[in-house]
């Protein structure tokens, strides 16, 4: 918890509260649903939390503004996100129905009002969003077809309305037919080893009526 204090400081008493109860709920959960690995368990706060959070360190969503977290699994990026954006509508997304009853349980034992969940597959959500967000799900290629049309018109913060995408490694190839897209190193906000590597892409998209 001390690690989310270190680079978030202004947090409110019951956002601290909030994420101070993740580790504890995440046992419980995991105990019957393994969502999270063993090792990241003992890491969570690293691995998962602020992990999730390094999306924050590259831009603040506004209230109103309009989130999907494509894959969402334990509830990573959403509810780290929504614990740190009170007034931003998260909506997390998982094809694994047992997987969202972790999330809706998490959610629902710290009080999060801001987030809605649901079993479904991306593509067959018939709604825009400002950002769209994911931990590494799949590559680029394939994540830009599944939520084809589902970006906002309307700009309304720092950074154009698209992707935020949390991954790992050389990327290179992967986003070399994107000249748009913008890669920011997790290392450069966070000293911990585990951020070698991690990166926060941006890929701005093109609102289509």
């Amino acid at each position: 918890m001390e690690v989310i204090l270190r680079y978030f400081p202004e947090l409110t008493h019951e956002q601290m509260q909030q994420f101070k109860q993740l580790e504890e709920l995440y046992r419980e959960w995991n105990a019957k649903i393994n969502v999270v690995s063993r090792k990241d368990i003992d890491e969570l706060y690293i691995r998962h939390v602020l992990h999730s959070l390094g999306i924050a360190k590259v831009m603040r969503f506004q209230p109103g503004a309009r989130v999907l977290d494509v894959g969402t699994g334990g509830g990573f990026p959403g509810i780290p996100l929504a614990i740190l954006h009170p007034e931003t509508h998260f909506y997390l997304v998982d094809s694994i129905a047992k997987k969202l009853k972790v999330v809706q349980g998490v959610a629902d034992a710290i009080g999060l009002q801001n987030i809605k969940v649901s079993h479904s597959r991306v593509e067959a959500i018939d709604e825009r969003f400002d950002f769209i967000v994911s931990r590494a799900v799949t590559t680029m290629p394939k994540f830009v077809k599944w939520i084809k049309g589902k970006i906002e018109k309307d700009q309304n913060h720092d950074l154009k309305n698209g992707i935020l995408y949390l991954k790992g490694g050389d990327l290179t190839e992967e986003l070399k037919v994107y000249q748009t897209a913008q890669i920011y190193e997790l290392s450069d906000f966070f000293i911990e080893d585990f951020f070698e590597t991690k990166k926060v892409v941006h890929l701005p998209l093109k609102y289509k009526g």
